[in-house]
Protein backbone atom coordinates (compact mmCIF):
# COMPACT_ATOMS: atom_id res chain seq x y z
CA UNK A 1 0.00 0.00 0.00
CA UNK A 2 1.41 3.69 -0.76
CA UNK A 3 0.20 7.27 0.72
CA UNK A 4 1.33 10.26 0.48
CA UNK A 5 1.22 10.69 4.71
CA UNK A 6 0.63 8.23 7.06
CA UNK A 7 -0.75 9.11 10.80
CA UNK A 8 -0.29 6.77 13.25
CA UNK A 9 -2.88 6.91 15.99
CA UNK A 10 -6.01 7.94 15.92
CA UNK A 11 -6.85 9.60 19.01
CA UNK A 12 -8.12 13.47 19.08
CA UNK A 13 -4.14 14.61 17.59
CA UNK A 14 -3.76 12.19 14.93
CA UNK A 15 -7.55 12.46 13.64
CA UNK A 16 -7.28 16.62 13.81
CA UNK A 17 -3.71 16.18 11.65
CA UNK A 18 -5.18 13.73 9.25
CA UNK A 19 -8.51 15.79 8.45
CA UNK A 20 -6.22 19.16 8.11
CA UNK A 21 -3.39 17.05 5.42
CA UNK A 22 -6.48 15.62 3.70
CA UNK A 23 -8.09 19.16 3.24
CA UNK A 24 -5.20 19.96 1.26
CA UNK A 25 -4.98 17.59 -1.17
CA UNK A 26 -2.75 14.51 -0.18
CA UNK A 27 -3.87 11.34 0.54
CA UNK A 28 -3.68 10.32 4.56
CA UNK A 29 -3.74 7.03 5.78
CA UNK A 30 -4.91 6.86 9.36
CA UNK A 31 -4.18 3.80 12.08
CA UNK A 32 -5.79 3.44 14.90
CA UNK A 33 -4.83 0.08 16.78
CA UNK A 34 -8.01 -0.21 18.91
CA UNK A 35 -11.52 0.72 17.47
CA UNK A 36 -13.99 3.00 18.69
CA UNK A 37 -15.67 3.87 21.26
CA UNK A 38 -12.45 2.92 23.48
CA UNK A 39 -12.42 4.50 27.06
CA UNK A 40 -9.80 7.03 27.71
CA UNK A 41 -8.78 9.56 30.46
CA UNK A 42 -8.68 13.06 29.55
CA UNK A 43 -12.19 14.32 29.34
CA UNK A 44 -12.18 18.04 30.02
CA UNK A 45 -11.14 20.50 26.95
CA UNK A 46 -10.18 23.89 27.30
CA UNK A 47 -11.42 27.46 25.64
CA UNK A 48 -8.16 27.41 23.36
CA UNK A 49 -9.80 23.91 22.05
CA UNK A 50 -12.77 26.07 20.52
CA UNK A 51 -11.50 27.33 17.71
CA UNK A 52 -9.72 24.19 16.53
CA UNK A 53 -13.14 22.35 16.59
CA UNK A 54 -14.50 25.13 14.37
CA UNK A 55 -11.70 24.64 11.94
CA UNK A 56 -12.43 20.93 11.60
CA UNK A 57 -16.50 21.95 11.37
CA UNK A 58 -17.54 20.05 14.55
CA UNK A 59 -18.09 22.27 17.06
CA UNK A 60 -21.90 21.91 16.71
CA UNK A 61 -21.31 17.91 16.94
CA UNK A 62 -19.19 18.39 20.49
CA UNK A 63 -21.50 20.15 21.78
CA UNK A 64 -24.15 18.11 21.86
CA UNK A 65 -22.08 15.10 23.41
CA UNK A 66 -20.30 17.62 25.84
CA UNK A 67 -21.25 19.49 29.59
CA UNK A 68 -20.49 23.25 29.06
CA UNK A 69 -17.40 23.75 31.34
CA UNK A 70 -17.06 27.73 32.29
CA UNK A 71 -14.19 27.67 35.05
CA UNK A 72 -12.36 26.00 37.08
CA UNK A 73 -12.87 25.35 40.78
CA UNK A 74 -9.86 25.38 43.15
CA UNK A 75 -10.80 23.68 46.64
CA UNK A 76 -10.83 26.31 49.37
CA UNK A 77 -10.12 25.36 53.26
CA UNK A 78 -13.84 23.99 53.40
CA UNK A 79 -15.75 21.13 52.13
CA UNK A 80 -17.97 23.23 50.32
CA UNK A 81 -15.57 26.67 49.50
CA UNK A 82 -13.95 27.04 46.43
CA UNK A 83 -11.77 29.53 44.16
CA UNK A 84 -13.58 29.69 40.86
CA UNK A 85 -11.34 31.04 37.81
CA UNK A 86 -14.01 32.02 35.15
CA UNK A 87 -12.51 31.20 31.34
CA UNK A 88 -14.75 35.04 30.73
CA UNK A 89 -12.12 36.70 32.69
CA UNK A 90 -9.25 35.73 30.50
CA UNK A 91 -6.70 38.09 29.02
CA UNK A 92 -7.99 38.34 25.53
CA UNK A 93 -10.71 36.14 25.45
CA UNK A 94 -11.94 34.77 22.88
CA UNK A 95 -14.06 31.89 24.18
CA UNK A 96 -15.79 32.15 27.89
CA UNK A 97 -16.19 28.33 27.92
CA UNK A 98 -15.25 24.79 26.65
CA UNK A 99 -16.68 21.76 27.28
CA UNK A 100 -16.43 18.53 29.50
CA UNK A 101 -16.97 15.24 26.93
CA UNK A 102 -16.63 11.52 27.01
CA UNK A 103 -13.55 10.53 25.77
CA UNK A 104 -14.95 7.91 23.92
CA UNK A 105 -17.58 10.15 21.91
CA UNK A 106 -15.05 12.41 21.37
CA UNK A 107 -12.16 10.66 19.66
CA UNK A 108 -15.07 8.27 17.61
CA UNK A 109 -16.67 11.58 16.21
CA UNK A 110 -13.10 13.20 15.32
CA UNK A 111 -12.27 9.88 13.40
CA UNK A 112 -15.02 9.40 11.91
CA UNK A 113 -14.85 13.47 10.33
CA UNK A 114 -11.15 12.48 9.83
CA UNK A 115 -12.79 9.72 7.33
CA UNK A 116 -15.98 11.95 5.94
CA UNK A 117 -12.79 14.44 5.00
CA UNK A 118 -11.26 11.50 2.81
CA UNK A 119 -8.80 9.87 5.35
CA UNK A 120 -8.18 6.82 4.73
CA UNK A 121 -9.18 5.51 8.38
CA UNK A 122 -8.75 2.21 9.34
CA UNK A 123 -8.90 0.78 13.42
CA UNK A 124 -7.52 -2.68 14.93
CA UNK A 125 -4.40 -1.95 12.75
CA UNK A 126 -0.97 -1.38 15.08
CA UNK A 127 2.16 -0.03 13.64
CA UNK A 128 4.84 -2.28 14.97
CA UNK A 129 7.63 -0.23 13.50
CA UNK A 130 8.95 1.92 10.43
CA UNK A 131 11.82 2.13 8.63
CA UNK A 132 13.34 4.82 6.24
CA UNK A 133 14.51 3.83 2.53
CA UNK A 134 17.29 5.40 0.80
CA UNK A 135 15.23 7.72 -1.38
CA UNK A 136 13.38 9.16 1.36
CA UNK A 137 10.40 6.72 1.51
CA UNK A 138 8.78 5.81 4.83
CA UNK A 139 7.97 1.51 4.98
CA UNK A 140 5.76 0.99 7.74
CA UNK A 141 5.16 -2.39 9.09
CA UNK A 142 1.94 -3.06 10.46
CA UNK A 143 -0.36 -5.90 11.72
CA UNK A 144 -4.68 -6.20 11.89
CA UNK A 145 -5.84 -7.49 14.77
CA UNK A 146 -6.17 -11.19 13.32
CA UNK A 147 -2.78 -11.02 12.80
CA UNK A 148 -2.47 -10.28 9.05
CA UNK A 149 0.98 -8.42 8.23
CA UNK A 150 1.59 -6.19 5.58
CA UNK A 151 3.63 -3.25 4.66
CA UNK A 152 2.27 0.88 3.83
CA UNK A 153 4.60 2.90 1.92
CA UNK A 154 4.41 6.69 3.24
CA UNK A 155 5.97 10.20 2.06
CA UNK A 156 5.77 11.60 5.35
CA UNK A 157 4.92 10.22 8.69
CA UNK A 158 2.87 11.79 11.45
CA UNK A 159 2.89 9.86 14.73
CA UNK A 160 0.33 10.56 17.17
CA UNK A 161 0.79 7.18 18.64
CA UNK A 162 -0.11 9.00 22.14
CA UNK A 163 1.52 7.33 25.01
CA UNK A 164 2.53 4.76 23.18
CA UNK A 165 5.28 6.97 21.65
CA UNK A 166 5.83 4.48 18.52
CA UNK A 167 8.70 6.54 17.09
CA UNK A 168 9.98 7.85 20.41
CA UNK A 169 10.63 4.07 21.54
CA UNK A 170 12.15 2.79 18.07
CA UNK A 171 15.18 5.68 18.04
CA UNK A 172 15.55 5.70 21.81
CA UNK A 173 13.97 9.51 22.39
CA UNK A 174 12.17 9.27 25.15
CA UNK A 175 13.28 10.53 29.03
CA UNK A 176 10.89 10.97 32.12
CA UNK A 177 10.47 13.92 34.04
CA UNK A 178 13.39 14.09 36.42
CA UNK A 179 11.29 17.31 38.11
CA UNK A 180 7.71 15.72 38.20
CA UNK A 181 7.37 11.83 38.73
CA UNK A 182 3.64 11.28 38.89
CA UNK A 183 1.04 8.45 38.78
CA UNK A 184 -2.77 8.64 38.15
CA UNK A 185 -5.50 6.21 39.25
CA UNK A 186 -9.50 6.64 38.65
CA UNK A 187 -12.84 5.76 38.13
CA UNK A 188 -15.98 7.05 36.86
CA UNK A 189 -19.18 7.41 39.28
CA UNK A 190 -22.71 8.30 38.78
CA UNK A 191 -24.53 10.06 41.57
CA UNK A 192 -21.86 12.87 42.88
CA UNK A 193 -22.89 15.55 44.07
CA UNK A 194 -22.54 18.87 41.75
CA UNK A 195 -22.14 22.23 41.71
CA UNK A 196 -25.35 24.45 40.83
CA UNK A 197 -26.19 26.47 37.70
CA UNK A 198 -23.25 27.57 35.36
CA UNK A 199 -20.72 26.29 38.20
CA UNK A 200 -22.33 22.76 37.29
CA UNK A 201 -19.76 22.10 34.05
CA UNK A 202 -16.85 23.49 36.23
CA UNK A 203 -13.83 21.02 36.65
CA UNK A 204 -13.10 20.48 40.46
CA UNK A 205 -9.39 20.27 41.45
CA UNK A 206 -8.24 19.20 44.76
CA UNK A 207 -5.00 19.33 47.05
CA UNK A 208 -4.21 16.02 48.25
CA UNK A 209 -1.73 14.87 50.85
CA UNK A 210 -0.05 12.59 48.28
CA UNK A 211 -0.28 15.18 45.22
CA UNK A 212 -4.17 16.32 43.80
CA UNK A 213 -7.58 15.28 43.00
CA UNK A 214 -10.13 15.75 39.95
CA UNK A 215 -14.33 16.04 39.60
CA UNK A 216 -15.34 16.01 35.93
CA UNK A 217 -18.90 16.28 35.48
CA UNK A 218 -19.75 14.21 32.19
CA UNK A 219 -23.22 13.72 30.21
CA UNK A 220 -25.85 11.31 32.13
CA UNK A 221 -24.77 12.02 35.96
CA UNK A 222 -21.94 10.33 35.60
CA UNK A 223 -18.24 12.19 37.03
CA UNK A 224 -15.17 11.27 36.47
CA UNK A 225 -12.91 11.29 39.43
CA UNK A 226 -9.58 10.28 39.94
CA UNK A 227 -6.01 11.45 41.43
CA UNK A 228 -2.68 12.10 41.03
CA UNK A 229 -0.45 10.66 43.24
CA UNK A 230 3.43 10.54 43.94
CA UNK A 231 4.36 6.69 42.69
CA UNK A 232 5.82 6.20 46.51
CA UNK A 233 2.47 6.66 47.58
CA UNK A 234 0.67 4.31 45.18
CA UNK A 235 3.33 1.68 46.08
CA UNK A 236 1.53 1.36 49.17
CA UNK A 237 -1.54 -0.07 47.59
CA UNK A 238 0.39 -3.95 47.54
CA UNK A 239 -2.36 -6.22 48.19
CA UNK A 240 -5.02 -4.09 48.62
CA UNK A 241 -7.59 -3.96 45.85
CA UNK A 242 -7.55 -0.95 43.08
CA UNK A 243 -11.02 0.18 44.00
CA UNK A 244 -10.87 -0.15 48.15
CA UNK A 245 -7.72 1.64 47.34
CA UNK A 246 -8.93 4.37 45.14
CA UNK A 247 -11.99 4.60 47.98
CA UNK A 248 -9.81 5.04 50.94
CA UNK A 249 -7.85 7.99 49.12
CA UNK A 250 -10.90 9.63 48.00
CA UNK A 251 -12.27 8.75 52.24
CA UNK A 252 -9.04 10.83 53.50
CA UNK A 253 -10.11 14.01 51.61
CA UNK A 254 -13.59 15.52 52.92
CA UNK A 255 -13.98 18.24 50.38
CA UNK A 256 -13.87 15.34 48.17
CA UNK A 257 -15.85 12.48 49.82
CA UNK A 258 -18.46 14.76 51.24
CA UNK A 259 -19.61 14.83 47.10
CA UNK A 260 -18.57 11.46 46.85
CA UNK A 261 -20.23 9.69 49.86
CA UNK A 262 -23.63 8.66 48.38
CA UNK A 263 -22.19 7.70 44.88
CA UNK A 264 -22.33 4.52 43.22
CA UNK A 265 -18.60 3.87 41.06
CA UNK A 266 -19.56 2.36 37.64
CA UNK A 267 -16.36 1.49 35.76
CA UNK A 268 -13.20 -0.17 36.60
CA UNK A 269 -10.57 1.46 38.74
CA UNK A 270 -7.46 2.69 35.99
CA UNK A 271 -4.30 3.27 36.52
CA UNK A 272 -1.08 4.80 34.90
CA UNK A 273 2.50 5.47 35.90
CA UNK A 274 5.36 7.23 34.88
CA UNK A 275 3.06 10.44 34.10
CA UNK A 276 4.74 13.38 32.76
CA UNK A 277 7.73 12.52 29.98
CA UNK A 278 9.36 14.57 26.67
CA UNK A 279 11.83 13.36 24.04
CA UNK A 280 14.77 14.73 23.35
CA UNK A 281 13.69 15.26 19.36
CA UNK A 282 10.53 16.33 17.68
CA UNK A 283 11.08 16.00 14.33
CA UNK A 284 13.47 14.24 11.63
CA UNK A 285 13.94 13.40 8.12
CA UNK A 286 10.14 12.29 6.80
CA UNK A 287 8.93 12.58 10.50
CA UNK A 288 6.60 15.04 13.03
CA UNK A 289 5.41 14.01 16.58
CA UNK A 290 2.28 15.52 17.79
CA UNK A 291 0.55 15.44 21.75
CA UNK A 292 1.34 12.83 23.74
CA UNK A 293 3.78 10.81 21.48
CA UNK A 294 6.37 14.04 22.62
CA UNK A 295 5.50 14.48 25.62
CA UNK A 296 3.24 14.70 28.56
CA UNK A 297 2.62 16.89 31.28
CA UNK A 298 0.47 16.12 34.63
CA UNK A 299 -3.08 17.04 33.83
CA UNK A 300 -3.94 19.18 37.00
CA UNK A 301 -4.72 21.99 34.28
CA UNK A 302 -6.53 19.82 31.36
CA UNK A 303 -4.20 20.52 28.85
CA UNK A 304 -3.42 16.96 27.31
CA UNK A 305 -6.29 17.73 24.40
CA UNK A 306 -5.74 20.59 23.51
CA UNK A 307 -2.07 19.95 23.41
CA UNK A 308 -2.39 17.21 21.30
CA UNK A 309 -5.00 19.15 18.86
CA UNK A 310 -3.17 22.62 18.67
CA UNK A 311 0.20 20.60 17.83
CA UNK A 312 -1.26 18.85 15.08
CA UNK A 313 -2.89 21.39 13.57
CA UNK A 314 0.83 23.40 13.59
CA UNK A 315 2.88 19.77 12.45
CA UNK A 316 -0.26 19.43 9.49
CA UNK A 317 1.00 22.92 8.70
CA UNK A 318 4.59 21.81 8.59
CA UNK A 319 4.06 18.75 6.60
CA UNK A 320 1.94 20.54 4.02
CA UNK A 321 4.90 22.90 3.31
CA UNK A 322 7.79 20.44 3.67
CA UNK A 323 5.97 17.90 1.23
CA UNK A 324 5.53 21.18 -1.68
CA UNK A 325 9.09 22.45 -0.43
CA UNK A 326 11.15 19.52 1.03
CA UNK A 327 14.40 22.44 1.02
CA UNK A 328 12.82 24.21 3.68
CA UNK A 329 11.86 20.91 6.13
CA UNK A 330 14.55 21.52 8.75
CA UNK A 331 13.79 25.30 9.59
CA UNK A 332 10.04 24.32 9.91
CA UNK A 333 10.63 21.80 12.32
CA UNK A 334 12.91 24.22 13.90
CA UNK A 335 9.93 26.58 14.20
CA UNK A 336 7.41 24.13 15.22
CA UNK A 337 9.59 22.51 18.36
CA UNK A 338 10.21 25.97 19.00
CA UNK A 339 6.51 26.82 19.29
CA UNK A 340 5.50 23.21 21.13
CA UNK A 341 8.33 23.54 23.70
CA UNK A 342 7.40 27.24 24.72
CA UNK A 343 3.69 26.15 25.07
CA UNK A 344 4.91 23.06 27.62
CA UNK A 345 7.29 25.07 29.34
CA UNK A 346 3.97 27.63 30.35
CA UNK A 347 1.91 24.89 31.75
CA UNK A 348 5.09 23.02 33.66
CA UNK A 349 6.33 25.65 35.31
CA UNK A 350 2.76 25.83 37.34
CA UNK A 351 2.78 22.04 37.21
CA UNK A 352 6.05 21.36 39.00
CA UNK A 353 4.84 23.82 41.82
CA UNK A 354 1.08 23.17 42.34
CA UNK A 355 1.47 20.83 45.29
CA UNK A 356 3.10 23.40 47.28
CA UNK A 357 1.78 25.61 49.89
CA UNK A 358 2.03 28.54 47.91
CA UNK A 359 0.77 27.94 44.66
CA UNK A 360 -1.94 26.69 47.17
CA UNK A 361 -2.25 30.15 49.12
CA UNK A 362 -2.08 32.32 45.80
CA UNK A 363 -4.81 29.84 44.10
CA UNK A 364 -7.03 30.27 47.00
CA UNK A 365 -6.81 33.93 47.51
CA UNK A 366 -6.60 35.41 44.18
CA UNK A 367 -5.88 39.15 43.78
CA UNK A 368 -6.00 40.33 40.03
CA UNK A 369 -3.87 43.45 40.89
CA UNK A 370 -1.74 44.23 37.48
CA UNK A 371 -4.74 41.54 35.69
CA UNK A 372 -2.31 38.71 37.23
CA UNK A 373 -5.51 36.53 38.00
CA UNK A 374 -7.08 36.94 34.14
CA UNK A 375 -3.42 36.07 33.29
CA UNK A 376 -3.48 33.29 35.51
CA UNK A 377 -7.06 32.60 34.06
CA UNK A 378 -5.60 32.61 30.44
CA UNK A 379 -2.80 30.10 31.12
CA UNK A 380 -5.96 28.20 32.78
CA UNK A 381 -7.72 28.57 29.27
CA UNK A 382 -4.83 27.27 27.10
CA UNK A 383 -3.70 30.70 25.93
CA UNK A 384 -0.30 29.49 26.39
CA UNK A 385 1.23 30.68 22.62
CA UNK A 386 1.59 34.36 21.33
CA UNK A 387 -0.16 36.31 23.65
CA UNK A 388 2.76 38.75 25.11
CA UNK A 389 0.20 40.68 27.90
CA UNK A 390 -0.60 37.77 30.07
CA UNK A 391 3.49 36.37 29.34
CA UNK A 392 4.27 39.61 30.45
CA UNK A 393 1.94 39.42 33.78
CA UNK A 394 2.76 35.69 34.35
CA UNK A 395 6.44 36.83 35.13
CA UNK A 396 4.93 39.04 37.87
CA UNK A 397 3.24 36.00 39.18
CA UNK A 398 6.31 33.67 39.19
CA UNK A 399 7.91 36.78 41.41
CA UNK A 400 5.37 36.88 43.54
CA UNK A 401 5.24 33.10 43.75
CA UNK A 402 9.08 33.69 45.00
CA UNK A 403 8.59 36.32 47.20
CA UNK A 404 5.74 34.62 48.94
CA UNK A 405 7.82 31.30 49.51
CA UNK A 406 10.61 33.57 51.01
CA UNK A 407 8.09 35.34 53.41
CA UNK A 408 6.66 32.05 54.41
CA UNK A 409 10.40 30.50 55.00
Amino acid sequence: MKTDILVIGGGPGGSTAATLLARQGWQVTLLEKAHHPRFHIGESLLPMNMPILQELGVFDAVAKIGVPKHGADFAGPTDTSFSTYYFRDALRCRFPHAFQVKREEFDELLFRHAAANGVIAREGVQVEQVAWEADGRAVAEIVDEVGNRSRIEARYVVDASGRDTLLANQFKLKRQNPKHRSAAMYAHFRGVTGRNGQDAGNIGIYWIEHGWGWMIPLRNGITSVGCVCWPEYLKQRRGIAQDKFLLDTLRAVPSMWSRLENAEMVSDVMMAGNYSYDCSQIAGKGWIMVGDAFSFLDPVFSSGVYLAMSSARRAAAAVDAILRKPAREGALQRRYERETRSGLKKFSWFIYRFTTPTIQKLFNQPRNTLQIQQAVTSMLAGDVYRNRPADRRLLLFKLIYRLTGARAA
